[in-house]
């Protein structure tokens, strides 16, 4: 099981300060690229929107128009199928993490595409970790996991913890904890981020999300943070220890979003594609608007991403099939 991925800010600079300019042009013209699109299986205003939009915005020598096209639904399945099914030249790119390529081909008995057959990684974009987050239904001397655990099977009716939907990565981080920590914690789906107000509000004991859904509101005290599933110790809150510290280790996750396309694009254009988006990344505009999100821009070569969304996929598969869940549509 791999537990720990490091992604190298130094992989994104190298080569990229001495291309020259027009490079990217010249590359466009020669894989016959004119307008583009990235296909985002959410809808606006969310990180992977977000962050999109960051993209095509900074790479707008790659093509042009260059614009972000929300497939929203179906655990991002409609945004996939349409990238399968889309001409293989660099004029469609998927953004999406390792949720519909890690987690849900394990939830679905039947899916139209195979992700590790008709999909090229291209480059991670951003990593970043998970928070188990606490609102006030949670009386305030709970602290620690320790505290939780406790309260948790004290309390199991009220034990529940919400995320963007069944199925996901979310989703399964609290499967994970629960079964090897031995208590009770329903999941409870929702649509989007709505869980983070029915966490302030008391609704729900619980969120798995990333920082940048829930921070301010632990900053400002509204919520607790009680573990990171990251390798490190997040900067923006170093008083919440991880999950390897707190002997979780099973949920140790550093997640990501990555660039992909259709299967049958030629490399040629897969490398101007990681050379274009890298430069992308590089940029201030791009680090300053990822730093909001608090998400930390990463990208690796086609080969690196290859073997991550392969380990990934092979780590998650059995804590699915032991979890008993499963989606029929």
């Amino acid at each position: 099981m791999i537990t720990k991925r490091h992604f190298s800010l130094g992989l994104c600079a190298t080569g990229l300060t001495s291309m020259v300019p027009g490079a990217w042009q010249s590359a466009q013209a020669q894989a016959g690229v004119r307008g583009a699109r990235i296909i985002v299986g959410f809808g606006p205003g969310g990180a992977l929107d977000v962050t999109a939009r960051l993209l095509t915005t900074a790479m707008k020598d790659y093509a042009s128009p260059f614009i972000v096209e929300n497939r929203p639904g179906a655990s991002e399945r409609i945004a996939l199928e349409a990238v399968k099914s889309s001409a293989a030249d660099g004029s469609t790119l998927l953004l999406t993490g390792s949720s519909s390529m890690a987690v849900v081909p394990h939830v679905y008995k039947k899916l139209n595409f195979d992700p590790l057959q008709d999909f090229i990684p291209v480059t991670t974009v951003c990593g970043f970790p998970f928070l188990l987050t606490v609102g006030p239904m949670v009386p305030g001397q709970v602290k620690t996991l320790a505290d939780f655990i406790v309260w948790c099977r004290a309390n199991p009716k009220q034990a529940t913890y919400g995320t963007v939907g069944a199925g996901s990565l979310h989703h399964f981080i609290g499967v994970a904890l629960s079964r090897t920590a031995g208590f009770e914690f329903a999941h409870v789906p929702y649509q989007g981020l709505a869980a983070v107000q029915d966490l302030l509000a008391g609704r729900i004991a619980a969120t798995i999300f990333p920082p940048g859904v829930s921070l301010p509101y632990v900053k400002s005290g509204e919520l607790r943070a009680l573990l990171t599933t990251g390798t490190q110790r997040s900067a923006s809150l170093p008083d919440v220890p991880t999950a390897r510290e707190l002997g979780y280790s099973v949920v140790e996750e550093d997640d990501w979003f990555g660039i992909f396309v259709p299967a049958k694009t030629p490399m040629e254009t897969v490398k101007t594609l990681n050379t274009a988006i890298r430069a992308a990344l590089n940029s201030d505009d791009v680090k300053a608007g990822l730093a909001k999100l608090s998400l930390a821009p990463t990208g690796d070569s086609p080969e690196q991403f290859t073997r991550l969304v392969k380990s990934e996929f092979d780590r998650w598969g059995p804590i699915v099939e032991a979890s008993g869940f499963r989606a029929e549509n």
